[in-house]
């Protein structure tokens, strides 16, 4: 199970490397979600991107600008589009964006798999072979007082497991709130990842050669101004 974590922290190590882009696809993320409703305390998809944007360490002043910004009303508009396809040897991609050109944001992400040696798939294609799972993780716990918390408090939870790094716990997305405020009734304040994200169900491996073809079709799409996720299924 550690696996899931690992993939988390491979992600952030691969966004921290360009903390500008990771910090402007945050500022956007808050910016569309703050245009419903601006307080978190009410609109609980704006709180949960905040604390994800947290653990990847987005400055407070980031957020509360991307906020502000979206109280002032009329703005650019943005759709959410997920698009899947397939890597070398067929390995599994989706990719969520936010954009305000459909059109150049399905040319860019077609050319990075088409450049790449992929494809582009239709919606269903690849999706069926991730989960979506809410994984939140913290220092300083014991595991057995975090069961106890989480049975207490009636948490259906996948697993939960200790490794150098913390306590971490996996579960499915409708969980999510009500493990973080386990968490957070444990005194927790910062987690080492508070989110939903998408896990394989199963992973493959690549060679060398096309490993290295797979790595910067990825890397070109984590590049593109409108992509903010990207999730495989390549072992790390």
């Amino acid at each position: 199970m550690s696996r899931k974590w690992n993939n988390i922290k491979y992600q952030k190590a691969s966004k921290d490397a360009n903390r500008s882009k990771i910090l402007a696809k945050f500022g956007l993320e808050i910016y569309v979600a703050a245009k419903s409703e601006p307080d978190p305390s009410i609109n609980r998809n704006l709180q949960m991107i905040i604390d994800k944007a947290k653990t990847y360490k987005v400055p407070r002043d980031i957020i509360d600008r991307a906020i502000e910004k979206a109280k002032g009303g009329k703005g650019e508009e943005y759709d959410n589009v997920v698009y899947e396809g397939y890597g070398t040897h067929g390995a599994a991609v989706i990719v969520e964006c936010l954009t305000n050109n459909l059109n150049r944001t399905a040319s860019e992400v077609r050319a990075a798999f088409t450049k790449n040696g992929g494809s582009l798939g239709v919606n269903g294609c690849v999706s069926y072979m991730f989960d979506t799972v809410a994984i939140i993780g913290a220092t300083n716990l014991e595991e057995e007082n975090v069961l106890d918390a989480l049975i207490e408090n009636d948490c259906d939870i996948q697993d939960i497991e200790t490794t150098d790094e913390g306590v971490f716990v996996y579960a499915d997305s409708k969980e999510f709130n009500n493990i973080q405020k386990v968490f957070q009734d444990l005194g927790v304040e910062d987690f080492l990842t508070c989110e939903i994200t998408k896990v394989p169900s199963t992973y493959v491996s690549l060679d060398e050669e096309s490993r290295k073809k797979f790595d910067r079709l990825i890397d070109m799409l984590e590049d593109l101004e409108d992509v903010q996720n990207v999730y495989h299924n390549v072992e790390d």
